[in-house]
């Protein structure tokens, strides 16, 4: 369970204001369309004082029409009626639809900026926070982002207008009776308040918890076979209800909290009609206002309450999406721990040499990974890495393109440190094949073409000719355009590490990397993908991390790692006669084979 959200409070630093959140969101987001935006501002001013004019127009109904009987009254004041209705129906179906494109647009770019950002981070990163934290993000937190935003822009303008026009009708008719109706309000504003900030903490816990259900989703699917195979589905299904249901009861907390305004308002708005009809009464009892005048006070005051509510909710959905925004904007804002140097240098060779000088790495400051790790890798030779699991074979690998920076010593390609040179233009002369296999839900040609997006059809089936991988895809149901499924559902594990290389073979950079890279094949395809790698390797510089120590036995050198550091360094025969850690993990091998 340590693995899902609870139903806490989380513990983070204070707040953003909500009016520093609404200020980024108007200035970085609403500003690019700001004519489109006051286009709707204008028509929802048009709604708003139809609204107000209606409630003017029961002054003539019945002082004029009802009581004094004018009947040249009746048709103008009818047409009147029927006029402002149709033009605040036009009005607001115009103010919606221009506002609400607004709104999805602003939504739509601040989803775009989120995915684009999540791209330029490094692998650290992604190590912190799960898949299915940052697909909440981008999917869950900005739905809820999107429906404060488009139901806020579009019923804050409208409400707010509203209650304007019918405010100033108010006072026209009695400013007075006007002030005494509204003194109450501002108190309900602090309470209006108050209920924001519960809502806002309890939205971030909402969004906290619906990321721990994508991972745990994201994660069961991955292993679903494994799952089966070991009989967990209702230990899984145990750990998925915990989260539905701290979902759950989060979300009826919300809509408690934020319902409780309408008993509320009920009750205050009731009093306070209570009075003003009481008031009206012995006004018109008195003589001092015409029945047409307080039942256009009276119009105004009720057409008023309800922009009131809706306003008094626009808060709740507000608040739930700046709790949301910030969410958001606190992904927005993290920043990549790997920059390229001012003025970074160009890499552009096709041999390269590549020397490790006294490299240190950790992952945290208490313990290091590497340390200490000094030598040489020729072009057009293969240096083997090797060792026990765990004594930094993987990490190595990934200090080359710079996935992390060394923590001490450095890295160079011909002399070159590689943290002076651009990150794009030295992967660009680095090919990859791990053993965790990346295969996109993608046609066969497009993931093999994933290696270099410029090459041609006739290359993409040459690179997969040399893979071993062209008679197995054109057996496939569509040949090279069958769709594979996520994460190559449709492909055995073989055929997966075959486009993988053949994905390498059509980079043809200068610098290989092959982690695993003939792990997962059988015998047959190994073969035939060892002759692959050796027309490959040719005038490359190769790093091969292999557990079956005979794929390496003719690597040009070997290097032994454990816990971080080269105890050993030599080729196949040198390092059996020498009789350490290589030749028992080697004569290991032969006994359990």
């Amino acid at each position: 369970m340590a693995l899902l959200g609870r139903n806490k409070k989380i513990n983070e630093k204070p707040a953003a204001m909500t009016l520093d959140l609404v200020k980024r969101l108007m200035r970085d987001y609403l500003f690019p369309y700001k004519f489109k935006a006051l286009g709707a501002l204008f028509f929802m001013a048009v709604a708003a004082a139809m609204t107000a004019m209606t409630a003017a127009l029961m002054q003539p109904v019945l002082d004029d029409v009802l009581y004094n009987g004018k009947k040249e009254y009746i048709i103008p004041v009818a047409l009147g009626f029927a006029g402002a209705f149709a033009v605040r129906g036009i009005s607001t179906y115009l103010h919606t639809v221009m506002m609400s494109r607004v709104g999805h647009s602003i939504v739509a770019d601040i989803q775009n900026q989120l995915f684009s950002h999540f791209l330029t981070l490094d692998l650290a990163f992604y190590y912190k926070h799960t898949s299915g934290e940052l697909i909440s993000r981008v999917i869950n937190d900005v739905s809820v982002l999107r429906a404060a935003v488009t139901n806020t822009l579009t019923g804050f303008g409208k409400n707010l207008l509203t209650l304007v026009f019918l405010i100033g009708l108010m006072f026209v008719r009695d400013w007075k009776l006007t002030l005494a109706a509204f003194i109450v309000f501002p108190l309900l504003a602090v309470f209006v308040i108050y209920l924001g900030k519960k809502l806002r903490m309890l939205s971030k816990n909402i969004q906290s918890e619906l990321g721990g259900l994508s991972g745990l989703l994201s994660q069961t699917f991955r292993g679903i076979r494994l799952v089966k195979a070991y009989r967990m589905e209702k230990y899984e299904e145990k750990k998925g209800a915990y989260v539905v249901h701290s979902v759950r009861d989060l979300n009826i907390k919300s809509v408690q909290i934020s319902s409780i305004s309408t008993p509320v308002n009920e009750v205050i708005v009731g009093l306070i009609f209570a009075a003003i009809i009481i008031y009206g009464g012995y006004q018109v009892s008195a003589g001092n206002t015409t029945p047409g005048q307080l039942a256009s006070f009276i119009a105004a005051f009720t057409l008023a309450y309800e922009p009131m509510k809706k306003l008094a909710k626009l808060n709740s959905t507000l608040q739930m999406g700046l709790g949301a925004s910030e969410r958001v904007f606190s992904m927005l804002d993290s920043q990549r721990e790997i920059h390229d140097r001012p003025n970074a240098i160009t890499l552009d060779t096709r041999r390269a040499e590549i020397v490790f000088d006294n490299v240190s790495f950790a992952y945290n400051p208490d313990t290091l990974a590497l340390s200490g790790v000094s030598f040489v890798a020729q072009p057009d030779k293969v240096t083997a890495l090797v060792g026990p699991s765990g004594g930094g074979k993987s990490t190595l690998i990934n200090l080359i393109p710079r996935f992390y920076d060394v923590s001490g010593g450095a890295i160079s390609i011909n002399g070159q440190d590689i943290r002076d040179l651009s990150q794009s233009s030295l992967r660009e002369h680095i090919a990859l094949v791990s053993q965790d296999i990346t295969i996109f839900n993608d046609s066969v040609i497009e993931n093999i073409r994933y290696g270099n997006p410029d090459a041609s059809t006739q290359a993409v089936y040459d690179a997969a000719r040399a893979a071993a991988a062209h008679e197995f895809i054109l057996d496939l149901e569509d040949g090279y355009d069958t769709v594979v499924g996520e994460n190559g559902a449709k492909l055995s594990g073989g055929q997966k590490q075959r486009i993988s290389i053949a994905r390498a073979i059509l980079c043809d950079a200068p610098v290989l990397l092959l982690d695993e890279a003939t792990s997962a094949l059988d015998n047959e395809s190994e073969q035939l993908v060892q002759e692959a790698l050796k027309i490959l390797q040719k005038g490359r510089t190769t790093f091969v991390i292999a557990h079956r120590l005979s794929t390496i036995q003719e690597a040009d050198q070997i290097i032994v790692l454990d816990r971080g550091q080269i105890v050993e360094e030599g080729n196949h025969l040198s390092l059996l006669d020498r009789g350490g850690l290589y030749a028992q993990m080697y004569n290991a091998g032969i006994k359990h084979s």
